[in-house]
């Protein structure tokens, strides 16, 4: 089976984190909770100043130290987890040869035992994808049509990750949650890092961080308190004229009791296994160097 586009948003719909609105921490630690999205007004601007500050020279990007600190706090709890199961409900936005701009809803379900224990489960407006590794074995499913392929592997989720978007361009959503934190992950590239202000997603407490590197603008909402987990991500390409948007608003178990064999693929009656198609890779122009 090769990629489908509805399979596959990820991030990029794929970044590492975030977008802008400049406050600096000091002014959301004294107490204030909301702040404008473009040019840093305030919901209390007069009208004639905000047009003022937007007339203004825009000042450097900013990389403020607190994100980046709450965003590795994130990330060492999620690698501290020895198994999760996290549910996604999700919208990406595609554009049509038209240039018109589409929506599609889905769900992304992943439980998970550390190291090597991954169960997947994708669903969206046009394709149905199950994934089981045990640690042995990838197999990919497609549970409507009734196919199914498997390929040996080992190694950890996070290198199991890397090796299916490498050698067979099969790019799983949200499959930073298993790279944050490690040396997958980098920061360097991002530009600007502010923090947004206080929200709520799905009754939980969370800081809203908003991030931008070249071609991604991204955002993400983190659960304050001991269980610091991203509840909430917003990543928009901003190098195409339509700006498409990828949401994904997340539901946690941070522990779970595994099912026996639940990681590994059962063909059921009359399922066909096919092939697992390696990406044609781009060669070089004859004689090039």
């Amino acid at each position: 089976m090769t990629k489908s586009n509805a399979v596959a948003p990820s991030w990029r719909v794929r970044p590492r984190p975030m977008h802008a609105a400049a406050l600096a921490m000091v002014l959301f630690l004294a107490g204030c909770s909301t702040i404008g999205a473009g040019n840093g007004a305030s919901a209390g601007t007069a009208p004639g100043d905000a047009a003022k500050a937007a007339r203004a020279p825009q000042a450097a990007p900013e990389r403020n130290p607190a994100v980046f600190e709450r965003l590795q706090q994130m990330s060492a709890y999620l690698r501290s987890l020895k198994s999760f199961q996290v549910t996604s409900q999700t919208t990406i936005d595609e554009v049509l040869d038209s240039g018109q701009k589409v929506q599609f809803g889905g769900m992304v379900g992943y439980r998970y035992v550390a190291p090597d224990k991954l169960r997947a489960m994708l669903r969206n407006d046009r394709v149905w994808r199950d994934f089981y590794y045990d640690g042995k074995t990838i197999t990919q499913a497609a549970p409507r049509m009734n196919y199914y392929a498997s390929v040996p592997a080992t190694g950890s989720v996070a290198s199991l990750l890397a090796r299916l978007n490498n050698d067979y361009d099969i790019d799983l959503p949200l499959a930073d949650l298993f790279t944050w934190g490690t040396s997958e992950d980098s920061m360097n590239s991002v530009s600007s890092a502010v923090l947004v202000g206080p929200a709520i997603i799905d009754g939980a407490d969370c800081d809203h961080f908003a991030l931008r590197q070249a071609g991604v603008d991204w955002q993400v909402w983190v659960q304050r308190g001991a269980r610091p987990l991203p509840r909430k991500l917003l990543i928009t390409t901003t190098d195409i004229a339509q700006q498409p948007q990828y949401t994904a608003q997340l539901s946690w178990f941070t522990s779970i009791q595994p099912r026996a064999n639940e990681f590994t693929y059962v063909p059921g009656k009359g399922a066909i296994r096919i092939t697992q198609v390696p990406a044609v890779k781009p060669q070089p122009p004859a004689g090039a160097r």
